[in-house]
């Protein structure tokens, strides 16, 4: 059986909460989709919150922790991803922008992505389409055309409609399996950390050697 990685990003400050709730039932759902495909799938879900501080870190000196650097190399190694934020001030959450500032702006180039957010009304939907969009399509990743907002009156729908958030999960979730299933990039990612020349070399053009 063919296997793929789906790495899960989910940026809810709460535990529980209805962010990582979403993340949750778009993984599931996924990997149920490549399952029908005959593909097997690991995934692997990071909580913002673990490494807020890491984060904070990292963009003061430049640095990731061996903490962060494992969630970093996790994300960007992924055959996927789904990526799910609160919505604060009509826009991403402040915690979810600064993790994907400190990746490189290369290291999603080609990564397939469903995007999702969280909000307490309807109102802040749009926020899929001008902010969390824009931003994974500036870093090259190939965003799914489905993007799922979750108010909160929208839990406990039923999949009677295609406008419940049932039907929208699984909308999201047909379309990231199909990406995912039709990607080699896992077979090809760089790593994001390692040095454009060896360290040597480097070394050795400061010593004039």
């Amino acid at each position: 059986m063919t296997t793929r990685t789906l790495a899960v990003v989910s940026a809810g400050l709460s535990q529980p909460s209805s962010t990582r709730m979403l993340a949750d039932k778009l993984s599931d759902a996924t990997v149920a989709k490549l399952a029908e495909q005959g593909i097997d799938t690991t995934v692997e879900t990071f909580e913002l919150r673990d490494v807020a501080t890491d984060i904070m870190n990292h963009m003061l000196t430049g640095f990731p922790s061996p903490k962060l650097e494992a969630v970093i190399e996790a994300v960007t190694g992924a055959d996927g991803l789904i990526a799910v934020t609160p919505i604060f001030t009509t826009s991403y959450s402040g915690l979810f922008k600064s993790f994907f500032d400190v990746i490189d702006s290369g290291a999603l180039a080609e990564l397939p992505v469903v995007i999702g957010a969280t909000a307490g009304t309807p109102r802040h939907s749009l926020a899929l389409d001008y902010a969390l969009r824009p931003m994974f399509t500036y870093l090259h990743a190939i965003v799914a055309p489905t993007g799922v907002f979750a108010a909160t009156g929208d839990w406990g729908e039923s999949a009677d409609s295609v406008k419940t958030l049932p039907a929208r999960i699984d909308r999201a979730a047909g379309e990231l399996a199909a990406l995912v299933a039709a990607s080699d990039r896992s077979a090809s990612v760089r790593d994001p950390f390692a040095l454009e020349r060896p360290f040597g070399h480097l070394i050795g053009g400061l010593t004039g050697e």
